[in-house]
C-alpha cells in the first residue's frame, strides 16, 4: 500500500501511532460529495466561517468502523469529508474566517497569495484567523491543516483536514455531469502485524468502496472529474472501457490548463501527492464501470477499516455488499451508465482464444506462482509451464473475439482487459461488470467462462486478472495484447515488449520484504542485441506492485533519445510524439509506447528499478527495521546490456 518514499519517512521519523486516546464521543463526520459550495457570495466576494473539530468518521457507512480524528466545518454546521467546497469565478475574493476547535494549535495552507503548500497561517487553540486571496486563474485547487504537536512519534488523525477550491473562468457554464473527487486515507502502523498495519482505509470523498457513490449517467453524457489528492503518495488513476482526456493538472499553487494541442487521451494517469487533474471522457456504451486506483493493495482488504493488525473481521464481512468471494475495498468509484442508443456489433464470426489460468506451488519462496497459458502455445502442451508474463495476444482491430477463460488454479479468476474499448459484461470486474441481471460472476476453480469482445482500435494494451488484484497480479497473471491494423504483422525482431511486474506478491506493504521487479517474468534478463540503423517499437507495460518503476537506456551515464509514439494504446498528437531522453517513471496501469532508431554501434544499459526519489541518497545505509519488523528489502536496480551491431 504505501512504497517505499513514505516507509523510509516513518523509519525515520518514528511510527505513525493512532493518536485517537482516551476521548469524548465526538460528534459525526459526513461524507461530502463536492456538490454544494460553501459561504455566500455578495458582491464579488465569497465570505465563509470554517471550524476545525473533533469527530467521528465512518468511511465503510453507519454500520461500519470508526476513526476519531479532525474535520472542517462550516461554523454551526456538521463536519465533513473532505471539507466544505468553496467554489468562486475568476475575480472574485474569497474571505475566510477559521476558528480552531482543536486541543492544539493549527496550521492551515492554501489561503494566501501563493496558495496550496506554499504558505501558511498558524491559529491559536479556541482563536480564529481571517484569510483573504482573490481568485486570479482558474482550476482547481485546495485548503489543508494540521495541529502543532509537540516533538515525538507523528499521529495520523489530521488526515481529513482538507477540502477543494475551485475557480471558474469567467462567465463558465458548468456541466451537470461535472464532479469533484477527493483521494484520502488513514492508517496506523502495526511492525509485528502480518502487514505491518494497525488500522486503516482509503477513501474517494470520505467513503470507501463498496460503500462509495455511485455515479449515474446516460450513453451519450459527456463527463468532466476533477480529482484531487490529498494522501502522500502518488496514484494510477484507472478508468475502465473509456479513454479519458487529459485537461489539467496542478499543485495547488497552479493549475496548468492545457491547450488542445497539449492535451491526450489515457486510461491511467498517475496523479502525485498533493496534485490536482481533471479529465474528460464521454460515456458511449451503457453498463457498469469502475474507476479505481490501479495500485492492487489500494482496493484489497488491507485497507478495509474492519481489517486489524492485518487480519480481516470476518463477522463484517456482511455489512459491505459488494460480490463474494470477490471483495474490493478503498479507491473504487461505480459507474452505472444507462442505454440510450445503440451499440454497435460485428457480424463477423468470433476468432475463438482459450487461456488456462494455472497455479504452482512454491515458486516464489513460499507463494504459489500464477501463469495464463494460450492455447497454440508450446506452454499449452506443458502442464508444467508458467509463463509469465502471459502469451501476448495478437488481435486483429475490428475483429472479434469469443475468450473461453477456464480456471486451473485454487483461487476464484477473472479477466480485465486493460485499455480496450469493450461492452461492460466481458470487462471482468466479478459482481459489476454488465448491467440488470446480467452481471459478470468469477469462475470457481475447474470451471470456466466465455466472454465475447472486439476490439475497436489497433495499439498496446494488457490482459490481468480482476480477482484477488494484489496477490494474483504479483504472482504473474498478466501478458500484453498488441492489436495490429488489418493485413498488418508483428516483427519480434524490430517490437520490443518490455513487461514489468514483481517476482511475488507483497504480504507486509509498510515494511516488506518487497519483491524484486521482474522484466519479461525475469529479476535479470538475457542481454538484447539490436542493429545500428533499423528503427525498433519499445512497448512498455507496468504492472510491478505499488510502487513507480523507472525505466532509462543509457548510452554510459547519459540516456539515449527516443520518440514517444502512444499512452496507454492510444497514439500520441503529432505535437507531442517528439523525441526525448529515454527516461521513464511510470505507475502499474500504464502502457507507453517508443520508436528508438541505435545510430551506430556500441554497448548501452537498459536499467530499471525504484526512481531515485524512492532510494535511500547515495552512499547511505537504508534506516534499520523497527523492533518486530521484518529485515528491510528494497528491488535493486537491474541493468541489461543492450549491444548495438
Amino acid at each position: 500500500m504505501l512504497h517505499s518514499l513514505l516507509l523510509l519517512r516513518l523509519l525515520s521519523v518514528g511510527l505513525l501511532l493512532n493518536g485517537n486516546g482516551a476521548r469524548k464521543v465526538p460528534e459525526p463526520i459526513a461524507p461530502n460529495d463536492n456538490r454544494h459550495a460553501a459561504g455566500t457570495l455578495k458582491n464579488g466576494v465569497l465570505s465563509v466561517s470554517l471550524e476545525a473539530r473533533e469527530g467521528r468518521w465512518q468511511p465503510e457507512g453507519s454500520g461500519g468502523g470508526s476513526i476519531d480524528l479532525a474535520a472542517f466545518a462550516e461554523e454551526g454546521k456538521a463536519l465533513s469529508t473532505p471539507g466544505p467546497l468553496l467554489r468562486v469565478a475568476v475575480g472574485s475574493e474569497v474571505h475566510a474566517t477559521i476558528r480552531n476547535r482543536l486541543n492544539m494549535p493549527l496550521v492551515v495552507y492554501g489561503f494566501g497569495k501563493t496558495r496550496g503548500m506554499t504558505d501558511s497561517v498558524i491559529i491559536a487553540v479556541n482563536a480564529a484567523a481571517d484569510v483573504r486571496f482573490m481568485a486570479t486563474t482558474a482550476g482547481t485547487f485546495y485548503y489543508s491543516a494540521k495541529r502543532v504537536r509537540p516533538p515525538g512519534p507523528p499521529v495520523f488523525d489530521d488526515a481529513q483536514l482538507a477540502g477543494v477550491i475551485v475557480v471558474d473562468a469567467p462567465n463558465a457554464r458548468r456541466s451537470i455531469t461535472e464532479r469533484i473527487f477527493t483521494i484520502s486515507w488513514y492508517f496506523t502502523v502495526n511492525p509485528s502485524s502480518r502487514s505491518g498495519l494497525g488500522r486503516g482505509t482509503m477513501t474517494i470523498n470520505g467513503l470507501s468502496w463498496p460503500h462509495t457513490e455511485r455515479l449515474d449517467y446516460a450513453q451519450g453524457d459527456s463527463i468532466l472529474w476533477r480529482v484531487v489528492n490529498f494522501t502522500d503518495v502518488d496514484h494510477p488513476m484507472h478508468l475502465h472501457g473509456f479513454y479519458f482526456r487529459m485537461e489539467s493538472k496542478g499543485d495547488g499553487v497552479t493549475d496548468s490548463l492545457y491547450t488542445a494541442t497539449q492535451q491526450r487521451m489515457a486510461v491511467t494517469e498517475m496523479i502525485n501527492p498533493q496534485q490536482t487533474m481533471t479529465l474528460a471522457w464521454k460515456a458511449a456504451r451503457p453498463g457498469n464501470w469502475i474507476f479505481h486506483c490501479h495500485y492492487a493493495t489500494h482496493l484489497s482488504g488491507v485497507v478495509a477499516l474492519d481489517t486489524k493488525d492485518g487480519e480481516m473481521d470476518m463477522a463484517m464481512m456482511d455489512h459491505h455488499m459488494s460480490d463474494r468471494p470477490h471483495q474490493m475495498f478503498g479507491l473504487v468509484m461505480g459507474i452505472s451508465i444507462k442505454p440510450n442508443g445503440t451499440v454497435a456489433h460485428s457480424a463477423a464470426t468470433p476468432r475463438a482464444i482459450r487461456i488456462e489460468q494455472r497455479e504452482k506451488p512454491n515458486v516464489y519462496g513460499t507463494q504459489s506462482g500464477m501463469s495464463f497459458v494460450v492455447d497454440g502455445t508450446p506452454e499449452a502442451k506443458d502442464p508444467s509451464a508458467m509463463p509469465v508474463p502471459g502469451p501476448t495476444l495478437f488481435l486483429e482491430r475490428d475483429q472479434p473475439v469469443a475468450v473461453t477463460v477456464v480456471n486451473q488454479s485454487t483461487d476464484h479468476a477473472t479477466v480485465h482487459w486493460h485499455g480496450i474499448e469493450l461492452e461492460s459484461y466481458p470487462d471482468g470486474v466479478p459482481g459489476w461488470s454488465g448491467s440488470g441481471k446480467n452481471i459478470l460472476p468469477s469462475i470457481a476453480p475447474h470451471d470456466s467462462l466465455t466472454v465475447r469482445w472486439t476490439p475497436p482500435r489497433a495499439g498496446s494494451f494488457m490482459y490481468h486478472s480482476h480477482f484477488n488484484e494484489a496477490k494474483q497480479m504479483g504472482r504473474g497473471l498478466y501478458g500484453p495484447i498488441i492489436v495490429l491494423e488489418p493485413g498488418q504483422h508483428f516483427d519480434p525482431e524490430t517490437d520490443k515488449i518490455f513487461f514489468f511486474g514483481t517476482a511475488g506478491a507483497v504480504v507486509n506493504p509498510i515494511f516488506g520484504p518487497f519483491p524484486d521487479i521482474v522484466m519479461n517474468g525475469q529479476t535479470q534478463p538475457a542481454p538484447m542485441n539490436l542493429k545500428a540503423g533499423t528503427r525498433y517499437r519499445f512497448r512498455l507495460f507496468n504492472l510491478a506492485g505499488d510502487s513507480p518503476t523507472w525505466v532509462t537506456l543509457n548510452d554510459g551515464d547519459k540516456p539515449v533519445m527516443w520518440r514517444a509514439v502512444a499512452k496507454d494504446g492510444y497514439p500520441l498528437p503529432a505535437v507531442q510524439a517528439t523525441s526525448r531522453p529515454a527516461s521513464l517513471v511510470f505507475d502499474p496501469g500504464e502502457i507507453y509506447d517508443f520508436e528508438f532508431t541505435p545510430s551506430s554501434s556500441g554497448d548501452l544499459v537498459l536499467k530499471f528499478g525504484l526512481p531515485a526519489f524512492l532510494l535511500p541518497p547515495p552512499n547511505t545505509p537504508p534506516p534499520t527495521p523497527p523492533p518486530g519488523a521484518p529485515p528491510l528489502h528494497l528491488p535493486p536496480t537491474i541493468s541489461v546490456a543492450v549491444h548495438v551491431r
